[in-house]
């Protein structure tokens, strides 16, 4: 396994070493030791999660607030997105960053988002079949979201705006200085 450091400070980009052969492949998608001692993060994963899009759709971005914030380490298990993250936390000192990248089923590499951060990605497949290990339990109370096309950001989603397929809840939400206290 190799892990990227990114431009958010406790978000990492790992790619693992895949094993292929005429049968197929194998990879190892996780191990929490060799996670510890490459990122230094010690997430402890309560729930996870699973979604499938259809080319276009965007969710995001997304966060959970307070002591219900979730470190999240997501991947592609058939299609490719662009997975964004977003630095939220006010006394980071890569607060306001953005870090985007390709996640695919082709790639098998995977983003390692700290708690503080605002999540989203964009289906750029036909569709695509998305997995989230979370270090908390989702609160719905502790919701909350920035609008994936606030002009702080300038987020490149790669598609065409009139291509994106967003929920009536994601088209609302706040742009980011009025959804995070600065």
């Amino acid at each position: 396994m190799e892990v990227y450091k990114t431009e958010i400070e406790g978000c990492f980009i790992i790619e693992p070493k895949v094993f292929e052969d005429k049968r197929g492949y194998f990879f190892e998608s996780y191990n929490q030791e060799k996670f510890e001692v490459l990122t230094g993060a010690k997430p402890f994963f309560v729930q996870d999660n699973e979604s499938f899009s259809s080319k276009g759709v965007l969710r995001g971005l997304h966060f959970q607030k307070g002591e219900h914030a979730q470190a999240k380490l997501v991947r592609v298990l058939d299609g490719e997105v662009l997975d964004v993250a977003v630095d939220i936390r006010p006394e980071s000192k890569t607060f306001g960053q953005v870090v985007s990248t390709l996640l695919s089923s082709n790639n098998k590499k995977q983003m390692f988002i700290p708690r503080g951060c605002a999540h989203g990605f964009v289906t750029l497949s036909d569709t695509a079949k998305f997995s989230y290990k979370c270090d908390n339990f989702y609160n719905a109370a502790s919701e909350g979201g920035i609008i994936y096309n606030d002009p702080t950001f300038n987020i490149d989603w790669i598609l065409a705006s009139e291509d994106l397929i967003i929920s009536e809840k994601d088209k609302f939400l706040p742009v980011f200085k009025e959804a995070v206290p600065h």
